[in-house]
C-alpha cells in the first residue's frame, strides 16, 4: 500500500479542524501558566551556571549555544532543542528541563535556532546540523567530551529525527514530535513556515531512509491525537526497518507536562537515555 502522509479524517477537515490537531496551546488549557513557570524557573538556573553560555556557532544572537560541562569531561552529554512549531521560543528557557541529566553527572548542552518566517525549514535543519558541528569541534575545549544524546521536544524532536546521523550523535531522543509535515502545511501554522513540497519530501522524517541509531521515541497519553499518531507511527516505521530504540508513552501527561519527565533524575526518560548509549 503506497504511504499516505495524511490521517484518514484530513479531506474531509476544515482548516480550522486541521490547525486545532495540532493546537496544542488551546488543548492544554493552563499552558500559559505552565510557560511562565518554565521561564521563571530558568532565568536563575541559567545565572547560576554563567560559564559557558552564548556561544556562537552562527553568525546571530540565536545561533549559539547554551553549555552546562559536567566534572567529567568524559560524561555523556544531553543536547536539547526546544520545540515551539520552529516559529516560538527560546533555548535560554528550557535550560531548567536539564536538572535531571545534570544530577546524573551528564553535561547538558542547547542550542538557538532561527524561526520562522525569518528562517526556512530548510534553513533551520542546516543550522542544527551546523551546531553540531562546532560542539564536535569545539566541546571539548568547553568540557564537553563524552557520547552525545541528542534529544529535543515537539518541533525540536523533528528536528533531533532530521540530525541523528551526524556523526557527533550517538543516540537521540524524540519527544512529542513531528515526523510527517505534510498535515503542518494544511494548518494555521504554515502561515509563516510556508513549507514547500520539496520540504515536504525532503524533511519529513517518515519519508526518509531509516538512520540506524538508537532513538526512544517518547509521547504523552495525554497529548492531541495527532501527536500521539505522529510518534507511534514513527516509531513503527523504525521498527519495521530494525532500528533500535524505545517507544515510551508517558502515562497522563501533556504536550508541555512531558518535560516534567524530562527533567526528573530517576524518570522513565533520562533511564531510556542512558540504556540508549550501550547501542553506541
Amino acid at each position: 500500500m503506497a504511504y499516505d502522509p495524511l490521517p484518514p479524517f484530513w479531506a474531509g477537515a476544515s482548516l480550522a479542524e486541521r490547525s486545532a490537531a495540532y493546537d496544542n496551546s488551546t488543548a492544554v488549557a493552563d499552558s500559559p501558566a505552565l510557560i511562565a513557570a518554565r521561564n521563571a524557573e530558568a532565568a536563575p538556573f541559567r545565572a547560576a551556571r554563567a560559564g559557558h553560555l552564548d556561544l556562537a556557532y552562527g553568525p546571530t544572537q540565536r545561533t549559539a549555544w547554551d553549555l552546562f560541562p559536567a566534572a567529567e569531561a568524559s560524561a555523556p552529554c544531553l543536547v536539547f532543542i526546544h520545540g515551539g512549531y520552529w516559529q516560538r521560543n527560546r533555548r535560554e528557557d528550557f535550560c531548567a528541563f536539564m536538572a535531571g541529566a545534570l544530577e546524573r553527572g551528564w553535561s547538558a548542552a542547547l542550542p538557538g535556532y532561527s524561526l520562522g518566517p525569518e528562517a526556512t525549514l530548510t534553513q533551520i535543519v542546516g543550522e542544527i546540523r551546523a551546531a553540531l558541528d562546532w560542539l564536535q569541534a569545539h566541546g571539548a575545549e568547553h568540557g564537553i567530551g563524552g557520547k552525545v544524546v541528542l534529544s529535543g521536544w515537539s518541533a525540536g524532536g523533528h528536528l533531533t529525527a532530521m540530525a541523528l546521523d551526524h556523526p557527533v550523535v550517538t543516540a537521540g531522543l524524540a519527544i512529542s514530535g513531528i515526523f510527517e509535515l505534510a498535515p503542518i502545511r494544511d494548518t494555521d501554522l504554515n502561515e509563516k513556515l510556508a513549507l514547500t513540497e520539496a520540504e515536504l519530501a525532503a524533511l519529513s522524517p517518515m519519508r526518509l531512509p531509516v538512520v540506524q541509531k538508537p532513538l526512544a521515541i517518547a509521547y504523552g497519553t495525554g497529548e492531541l491525537p495527532e501527536l500521539r499518531r505522529q510518534s507511534r507511527d514513527f516509531h513503527a516505521l523504525r521498527a519495521e526497518a530494525h532500528a533500535p530504540g524505545p517507544l515510551i508513552p508517558v502515562s497522563g501527561a501533556d504536550h508541555f507536562r512531558i518535560l516534567e519527565a524530562l527533567k526528573a533524575k530517576d524518570g522513565e526518560m533520562l533511564r531510556a537515555a542512558e540504556d540508549l548509549l550501550r547501542f553506541g
